[in-house]
């Protein structure tokens, strides 16, 4: 079993990189790669839970791109989480996070929530290789007793439209491309299905694109094949994962509960090589 998305507590996940594969190996995941957004933090301890539980690890990151204020996540693979052009990339993209959650938070204090903007971001201060994100803020709504869950914050306050939303400042995703595979890695682009802009993908694929995200937790089994064969008219790989993070905001129930088939992981080693 294949899992090539997932998420720990460097990002917006609930798990440590240590609970995370040990949910992984439960579930039966044999390939396993965290992907927390715009953070490499947690690479070498799920790499290192990895090789204690005979899983095959693959270091990867989710960066978030940013086009026509949409935000656009782009998976990278087999990455070396010690480049130093990446890393210092992946600094001004947290910052830009923290900024972000600020003026999010100030519009909502605004609205007359009551939010600590401080006490929000106090981990990724304290530790600057987290990465804060608009899950953060809404469980702070939860445990002030605004809302009764994530989901409810995002409908309410946190999404397009809402009063708190912010539209995220960030890099191109043609520069996020070129930032993996500077990394040595390959760029994939992260669940298509929810960013619903198709029509970008041929320019996505000119500027170097690797893969498409086919297999994904909120994918139906349409929504896999076009992009299957979306990928093929690309001349593109295929990725996939569960996405989970261990937060009922994200729907995946397991590590592996949407799995990458054997053969296209084969595709996406082999594009390695060749790319």
């Amino acid at each position: 079993m294949i899992d090539l998305h997932t998420h720990t507590t460097a990002s917006d996940g609930r798990c440590t990189p240590a609970e995370l594969v040990a949910r992984a190996a439960a579930a039966g995941v044999t390939v396993l790669s965290v992907t927390d957004h715009d953070t490499l933090a947690a690479c070498e301890a799920v790499g290192v839970a990895c090789r204690a539980a005979g899983i095959e690890f693959v270091a990867g990151i989710e960066v978030t791109a940013v086009r026509e204020e949409a935000d656009v996540h782009v998976l990278g693979y087999f990455v070396d989480p010690e480049s130093p052009a990446l890393r210092t990339f992946l600094i001004e993209q947290r910052q830009n996070r923290i900024e972000r959650v600020r003026r999010m938070v100030a519009r909502l204090v605004q609205a007359g929530l009551r939010l600590d903007a401080d006490a929000i971001l106090r981990p990724a201060i304290e530790d600057p290789s987290k990465s804060v994100g608009r899950p953060w803020i809404a469980r702070a709504l939860v445990a002030a007793g605004d809302v009764k869950s994530p989901n409810e914050a995002f409908a309410l306050w946190l999404s397009r439209g809402r009063p708190g939303f912010v539209a995220r400042e960030g890099a191109a995703p043609d520069e996020v491309i070129a930032r993996i595979h500077e990394a040595g890695g390959i760029a994939s682009l992260a669940h298509p299905g929810l960013l619903k802009r198709d029509s970008w993908i041929a320019g996505f694929a000119g500027a170097g694109l690797d893969a498409l995200e086919a297999h994904h937790t909120e994918h139906d089994a349409a929504t896999i094949v076009r992009y299957r064969a979306m990928a093929d008219q690309f001349s593109v790989v295929v990725s996939g994962g569960s996405d989970y993070h261990a937060d009922e905001s994200h729907g995946a129930p397991h590590p592996g509960s949407m799995a990458l088939p054997p053969e296209d992981y084969a595709r996406l080693q082999a594009r390695r090589k060749t790319g």
